[in-house]
């Protein structure tokens, strides 16, 4: 899941949450999508002391990223609470997120 603040600078504050039930079984968590060019090695997340996995980004305004969870280094999960999904070329689909106020 995730949290957007719109910030009065223009950029979008959100808090990506790696959902209770995939943290349940995962020893690492990476967030990959447009905004780091699908680097599955750039964003990693963070473990928090009660076990969820979480990372904060700045985003533009305006905009959708498309985005999915690596965990573990293979298993591939979408957010649950996204704005949309859409097909990606590996026979699944991708998480995404608006950035449009509103």
């Amino acid at each position: 899941m995730f949290k957007k603040r719109f910030l009065k600078k223009g950029a979008v504050k959100v808090d990506f949450i790696l959902p209770d039930a995939i943290a349940a079984d995962a020893d690492t968590a990476y967030l990959v999508g447009d905004f780091n060019d699908w680097d599955e090695k750039a964003t990693p997340m963070n473990q928090l002391k009660n076990g969820t996995f979480k990372i904060t980004l700045d985003l533009e305004p305006n905009r959708e990223y498309q985005f999915r969870y690596l965990v573990n280094g293979n298993q591939w999960h979408n957010d649950w609470d996204a704005d949309k999904y859409v097909p990606n070329p590996f026979s699944g689909d991708n998480s995404v997120i608006s950035t449009y106020p509103g």
